[in-house]
């Protein structure tokens, strides 16, 4: 299934998560299993966060950029319309593009 998946975009170019295991980079089309990183602070739900749209209105774009990504072995998240609605929370995920 194709989402979406707002991530930060270093100075380097390269790509990282918003908040959880910050340090660990993402590559462009390579398989990804998601890691459970309990993070305090933040509620514990794992799995790579996505979006059926590239959209979350919760959330700056200040030095962040959209990615599509193809995600396997998922589930959904009912989130508030103000958080984007629906959440997919997915075990696995290939980062296909920078939008």
């Amino acid at each position: 299934m194709l989402a979406y998946k707002l991530v930060r975009k270093m100075k380097d170019g390269s790509l990282a998560s918003l908040f959880i295991n910050k340090k660990a980079r993402l590559p462009l089309n390579e398989w990804l299993q998601c890691e459970d990183h309990k993070t305090k602070g933040y509620k514990h739900r794992p799995g790579w966060h996505c979006t059926l749209e590239p959209i979350a209105p919760h959330l700056s774009t200040k030095n962040r950029v959209w990615v599509k990504v193809k995600i396997m072995n998922y589930s959904y998240e009912t989130r508030p319309k103000s958080q984007g609605g629906i959440w997919v929370l997915a075990e696995e995920m290939k980062i296909l593009e920078i939008l």
